[in-house]
């Protein structure tokens, strides 16, 4: 049993908490299921006694292909960034994704998030991306990092399945996905085109900036159309995830109707 914090597999954890990179520590048995279903491969996972008695345990059990290592709880409870750790926590790698490298997808939506830094945003933005159909996610340089563990967690896997892209610029982004000539579109909370009055046909870019500043001059200036979601009043804007999500739905509806 693990039972000193000075155990080089919580060293690993505490740098994956402190910085994020092409490894990601995925915490509770519903996160680390989504992974082995995606294909990743689990570096080391660590496990409290009481979890190995547990019903959860006896159900990811056959799909793990070594026995975890038993970890003392509190300790565990210490390196976790969850508030209430589920008894198991996986170390794998998930490199992500630049510019250069998305896929193409005629006909595709790519959600490109500029300054998003709720790492629970992100992984809101990240399931409603995927179940709305969207190509990829691209983040903005400066954004949170999309193997930060809470937006791992907020995803509920989408962000293990998802393409999604880091550290990417709209030139970046437009020189990429040139063959496929979409369509820019800044969402933004006043004065664009009624969303669901507006037809938005072929490949688009959904550009979406924070509450607070919005989207940077650059993007702001490659849009081709601003789509508005009309609200009542005295409600003036939406979360970003929310908002995102109302768009991205109703692009489906058009596509499909």
């Amino acid at each position: 049993m693990i039972t000193s914090r000075k155990n080089s597999h919580l060293k690993t954890i505490r740098q994956l908490r402190r910085r994020q990179g092409d490894r990601a520590l995925l915490e509770g048995p519903h996160l680390i299921g989504e992974a082995l279903a995606a294909g990743l491969e689990l570096r080391s996972v660590l496990a409290t006694r009481d979890f190995l008695s547990s019903g959860a345990w006896r159900r990811l059990q056959s799909s793990l292909p070594f026995v975890p290592y038993e970890i003392d709880a509190r300790l565990l409870a210490e390196v976790t960034d969850s508030d209430s750790p589920r008894g198991i926590v996986a170390v794998t790698r998930l490199p992500r994704l630049g510019a250069a490298e998305l896929p193409l997808e005629g006909g595709g939506v790519y959600v490109y998030a500029e300054g998003l830094q709720d790492p629970g945003n992100l992984g809101a933005l990240a399931r409603v991306a995927e179940a709305s159909g969207a190509a990829a996610l691209c983040l903005s340089l400066g954004s949170v990092h999309p193997n930060h563990p809470r937006a791992l967690r907020a995803s509920a896997g989408s962000l293990l399945r998802l393409p999604v892209a880091v550290a990417v610029s709209a030139e970046a982004l437009a020189e990429s996905l040139e063959p496929l000539g979409p369509l820019w579109a800044a969402l933004t909370p006043h004065g664009g085109r009624d969303l669901f009055d507006t037809a938005v046909q072929g490949c688009v870019v959904l550009a979406l900036g924070t509450e607070g500043s919005g989207l940077s001059a650059q993007t702001a200036e490659r849009a081709q159309i601003e789509l508005t979601i009309p609200l009542l009043p005295p409600v003036e804007s939406l979360n970003v995830a929310v908002a995102a999500a109302i768009t991205l739905f109703e692009l489906r509806r058009q596509r499909v109707s």
